[in-house]
């Protein structure tokens, strides 16, 4: 590859076919909401390891891990929105991430996978979802919230 079209790649935008999503309940408190929302984006990055761009470096030569290669849109609504996207990506089969209002008494993974295990499906009181797809998939997933405040 020449410089030059090196360089006419570099000054192109990036355009992403994929979306990651949040949506978290409305009525969380702060620390909630940011203590859930970095569960689930860690989910998503688990399981999506294309989701994950290449590691940062400073001036300096300091090295610091690599984050998702896109942004990461944060969305929140009632309880009857995160149900229903949550029914529609599993509809969709997107990949997902879980938190439910009972992951804020435990303490640990083991716990956390034993509490999602012992509720079904429709019993899940959802507190958050993450989801990662087709832009269009998710959209749709995500009908009916808002961006988060």
């Amino acid at each position: 590859m020449s410089e030059q079209t090196a360089a006419d790649d570099a000054a192109q935008p990036i355009r992403f076919y994929t979306k990651i999503a949040v949506l978290l309940r409305e009525d969380l408190q702060a620390w909630q909401a940011l203590n859930v929302c970095a569960f689930l984006m860690s989910g998503i990055a688990a399981a999506n390891p294309e989701t994950i761009g290449e590691p940062y470096a400073d001036a300096d030569g300091n090295a610091y891990c690599a984050m998702f290669r896109q942004p990461v849109v944060v969305l929140e609504g009632n309880k009857e929105i995160l149900r229903q996207a949550h029914g529609r990506a599993l509809d969709r089969e997107l990949p997902m991430a879980i938190y439910t209002e009972n992951l804020f008494l435990t303490g640990n993974d083991r716990d956390n996978r034993a509490a999602v295990a012992a509720v079904r499906r429709e019993d899940l009181d959802l507190v958050g979802i993450a989801v990662y797809g087709r832009k269009n998939a998710v959209d749709k997933v995500m009908k009916g919230a808002a961006m988060h405040r």
